[in-house]
Parts: C-alpha cells; structure tokens; sequence
C-alpha cells in the first residue's frame, strides 16, 4: 500500500515551493529577527488560495482536502515554521469549526474573507489552568435575554491579535448537564468586541513570526447567534477538529525535517575537514541518512492520516492515525533538529544559519494540538488499553 500524492498534488506542490522560496525564504530570518508578523506575505498566501484549500467553492475554496492543505503546509514550513503554523491554525482551527459546525448564516458571513485570507480566526480552547485537561473550561458564557456574557481567559491563541483577525471561536461552560458535568459550549466572538481583550504578544522561544496571545473576556457580550453548533457539544467539537489539526502539525514537522536535510547535506558537501568534505566522514554521513528515514517515515504517515481524512474513514481511524503521525513527525523533527546543528558544529549555533531557528521552532512541534503524551495516551486507547 502506498500513499503517493496525484499529479496534481504534486504540481501543486511545485508552485507553493516556488512561491514560498520567492516571497518567504529571503524575510523568515528577519521576520524571527525583529518579531514581525508579515502581514503582506499573508495576504499573499491568501491570494494563492492556501487558506481555501479544504473550504468547497461557493466560499472561494479549491476543495484540496487536508492532503492539499498538507502540501502546502509542509513546504511553507519547509522554509519558515511560523509562516507555516500561520497557515495551519488559520485554516485547521479557524476555518475549520466554522465551516463543519456553523449554521448556514454563519458561514456566509465569516468563511469568504478567511477562506481568501482577507481575514484570520483564532481557536480559544487552552486557558491558563486548562491546557491537556481542556474539559477544566473554567471560562463561563451566561444568556443574558438575547446575548451571551462570557467571562474568563484563553492563552497560547495563535492569530488572536492581528490587523487581520476578524473573530476567535471560544469554548465556554454554558451550564450543567443533567450529570452534573459541565456544558461546554463554543461561541464566536468577534474582534473589537467590548470587553474582549487581547493581551500583549508572548516572548516566544520560536515561531518569533508568528501572532500568539492571551485572551480576557470581561464581560464581553455577543448575540445569541454566535453559538456555534449545539449547545453543550462545544468541547465535543473543537476535540474533533483537533484530530484535523494534528495531522497539519504533521506535515509542518515533516517540512521542519526535509529542510533539515537540505541543510545539513548542502553544508556537508562545503564544508571540508582533513582535506575533505565532512559529508566523506561515515559517522557525520550516517546521521544525515537518518535524517531521510525519519522523512520519509513521516511524511508517508502523514499522508495516510491526510488521506483517511479525505476518503471518509470513520472518526476513531481519523483519530488514531492523526496520533500516530503528529507523534512520530514532531518528534523526529525535533530530533532532526538537533542532528542538524550538530552537523553544523559551532556555525549551527549562530543565527545567521537557519538551523539554530529551526531548532528553536522544533521543540513546540511536540507541544501544541495535543503534547506527545497525550498522544501516546490516544493511541494506547486506540489499542484498547484502558490507560486514563
């Protein structure tokens, strides 16, 4: 069995490489450098179409599937990762939930400017004593006749307080349910809302380019049409779209190693010592080899996940398969990573060499749409072990 991407996935492929070594590669050093979300170089992937690609046509999208979105992930994160997670969270977490979950008007209103990336959506699931343990949701939405009164704190929101930034998606308890357990459901909050505040940016140890902040809702009030989906099925929900957004995080390892291998075969080949190219020393050449392994071992898992996705598969192989490759890709990435600098000796630890970034961009990989642990603990489950 093998997962071989069509031909025109594959000549897709070759236009966002071109694009992103054109209009990315050249500014990633300087836009880690100085902190800059590039807001034009967004808007250029909107114009692409990267942030339509799983959104159907009657909103501007090109209906590529996640295998789609995926290509495009791992090549723009093949040269930058926080243009590459800009990307996914726009389109895994924003779009995503509106586009499975929102009514009809909804989806009219938000989907055509995020789907052409005139506009971002953030995701508000982690808050600062919920982040693993999300159904510890202690923001609370209350009806007030007929407005929702949310307060509470979201933190670690990617794309929550640009130029761009048109609405976030919040899970919020919403009451009891008949258990005793908490109703969570998810609300979509527009920016500017009063009392609605984004905080100042996080001082990150990578993805310096990309837009990350804590959230306050004070008070904040939104009408009673923002509910997205049913009431009480908000953490249900945004669960589901994680599965989806681990196999994106996927691919952007996937890219994080294949630039790796770029990297570390170019400088083996350079670089010379005793006489001759390093790349001739068997013990520094065996772990670049390595490298190759784990991308191809990622990128085929990846794929696989990308592809139950796209042909149907049923939620529970969804879930295990995006685990699988979210686990295996992130950390060989992270791994990938460290062999680089390695490779590199003293100049992979100086920033003017796009190593030492990727290897601060890595370690996140492991983190985010799920730590590793909880994906161990998913596919444990999967397997029928009755690890809690």
């Amino acid at each position: 069995m093998t997962f071989e991407l069509s031909a025109e996935h594959e000549e897709f492929r070759g236009v966002v490489r071109d694009f992103a070594r054109a209009e990315i590669e050249p500014h990633a050093a300087r836009w880690d450098r100085e902190h800059t979300f590039p807001v034009d170089a967004v808007r250029a992937m909107g114009e692409l179409g990267l942030f339509g690609l799983t959104a159907p046509q009657e909103y501007g999208g090109s209906e590529a599937g996640l295998t789609g979105l995926c290509v495009a992930i791992e090549e723009i994160g093949r040269v930058d990762q926080s243009m590459g997670i800009t990307l996914e969270a726009a389109v895994g977490l924003g779009i995503t939930p509106i586009l499975t979950y929102g009514t009809d008007e909804q989806k009219q209103r938000w989907l055509p400017d995020l789907v052409a990336g005139r506009a971002l959506a953030g995701f508000g699931l982690t808050e600062p004593a919920a982040g693993s343990d999300a159904a510890a949701t202690a923001t609370r939405a209350v009806l007030d006749g007929d407005e929702w009164v949310i307060n509470g704190a979201k933190q670690f929101i990617t794309n929550s307080g640009t130029e761009l930034t048109s609405c976030v998606t919040v899970t919020a308890r919403t009451g009891e349910k008949p258990d005793g357990t908490p109703e969570i459901s998810a609300l979509i909050v527009p920016a500017g809302t009063d009392g609605f505040v984004v905080e100042p940016a996080y001082d990150k140890l990578g993805w310096h380019a990309s837009d990350t902040h804590p959230l306050t809702f004070d008070g904040a009030r939104v009408p009673r049409d923002h509910l997205l989906g049913a009431r009480g099925a908000g953490f249900s929900q945004f669960l589901a779209t994680l599965d989806d957004g681990r196999v994106a995080i996927a691919a952007l390892a996937v890219g994080c190693i294949q630039a790796m291998i770029d990297a570390s075969v170019a400088y083996a080949n350079e670089r010379s010592a005793f006489g001759a190219p390093i790349g001739s020393n068997q013990g520094l050449a065996f772990q670049i080899a390595d490298l190759q392994v784990m991308a191809e071992s990622a990128r085929l898992l990846t794929y696989k996940a990308a592809a139950l996705r796209d042909n149907g598969a049923s939620p529970a192989q969804v879930k295990h398969a995006a685990a699988v490759a979210k686990l295996h890709a992130t950390e060989s990435a992270v791994t990938a990573t460290r062999i680089a600098t390695q490779v590199h000796g003293g100049y992979g630890f100086m920033e003017e060499y796009p190593v030492a970034r990727f290897y601060r961009d890595a370690k996140i990989l492991e983190i985010g749409e799920g730590t590793s642990e909880i994906q161990r603990m998913i596919i444990a489950r999967g397997m029928g072990l009755p690890v809690q």
